[in-house]
């Protein structure tokens, strides 16, 4: 039985506020009126230059987080579990031009990062061809909706235009042409840099993991930048609407109303908005940590549900991949 819905994240180990409230806590709330598979695609963490002896660790961490702050364990697979993901991807290449992996966005971005960051020039083909996996992870599970941010929508339109060219070149209308769910999401920044995306990479005074105890939480939004430069016409700073931005993802919305009518007669102590922010970040940071060291006692176990439920998905995968040959003229388990 297709899935309604598809949606993958790469496993980069802790997961900070700007992942939780940007994707994951959607998520949450998705799987209790869709049917939902989500994926930690490590193959994807390749495409980089990456640490090998951190992967499969980063990959059971950032499991144990999604399940920490609300994923229901059978609604996750590992996609390296799957290899029908390879083996679409692989078949999917053959319906994609050269030309619509060149003009991918983020192919220009990372690979100028990748060529800077290896030191000698390289770029993987993995790179430019990862759309195309990204395309099978979703395809394979034939979904109705899958849920995307602005910088997704070219990713997504791609998907749609190889299940077009597909069941075209075939004949057949087989492959969902699949349609984004634009769900509310807030676009969380850096407390150091608001100008910037919350982001590991940066640093770690840029991001606050979900995972922090309450000092740390407290002390990077007590440090955290307000004032921004010159504001035209009277403009909320980026760092101060950042702050507010935090408050309302947490559904503070109470004290988000309260703090902001503070604002707009003047009266507003950065003070007070950044305990209000830390109050509520240390709320939620508490219940994951209690979460996931339930999950902690017994890892062997939690390792098992995984591998069950990325087993009972794979199933709706096999069964793609068994139609998807058959209707290739490839040879097929049942020649």
């Amino acid at each position: 039985m297709p899935k309604e819905v598809l949606s993958a994240i790469q496993p980069t180990g802790d997961m900070h506020y700007g992942n939780y409230f940007g994707a994951v806590q959607n998520w949450v709330k998705l799987q209790e009126k869709y049917d939902c598979a989500f994926g930690v695609v490590d193959y994807h963490a390749m495409t980089m230059p990456y640490d090998h002896k951190k992967l499969r660790n980063n990959t059971w961490e950032l499991i144990t987080n999604l399940i920490a702050v609300g994923i229901e364990p059978g609604n996750l697979f590992i996609q390296s579990l799957i290899p029908e993901h390879t083996e679409l991807t692989w078949i999917l290449n053959c319906f994609t031009s050269y030309g619509q992996l060149t003009r991918m966005t983020q192919f220009k971005d990372k690979s100028a990062k990748s060529s800077e960051d290896s030191g000698e020039g390289f770029i993987s083909s993995g790179l430019l061809n990862y759309p195309v996996l990204q395309a099978a992870d979703i395809l394979l599970y034939r979904p109705k909706y899958v849920p995307v941010g602005k910088d997704q929508e070219q990713h997504l339109e791609l998907t749609r235009n190889i299940a077009q060219r597909f069941n075209a070149q075939m004949g057949v209308n087989y492959l969902p042409v699949v349609e984004a769910l634009f769900t509310p999401a807030s676009k969380i920044r850096s407390t150091a840099d608001p100008t910037k995306k919350m982001s590991k990479s940066a640093g770690e005074k840029h991001y606050i993991s979900v995972f922090a105890d309450e000092a740390r939480i407290r002390k990077q939004i007590r440090s955290a930048v307000t004032d921004t430069g010159e504001i035209n016409d009277g403009a909320m700073s980026e760092g101060v609407d950042n702050l507010f931005g935090l408050l309302a993802a947490a559904n503070k919305m109470e004290i988000h109303g309260s703090l902001m009518e503070d604002y707009k007669n003047g009266s507003l102590r950065y003070a007070d908005l950044k305990e209000e922010v830390a109050n509520a970040l240390v709320e939620i940071s508490n219940a994951f940590i209690d979460k996931k060291q339930a999950l902690n006692v017994d890892k062997k176990a939690l390792k098992e549900q995984i591998k069950h439920s990325s087993a009972e998905i794979r199933k709706i995968a096999q069964e793609t991949i068994r139609e998807v040959k058959e209707l290739s003229g490839l040879m097929n388990v049942r020649f």
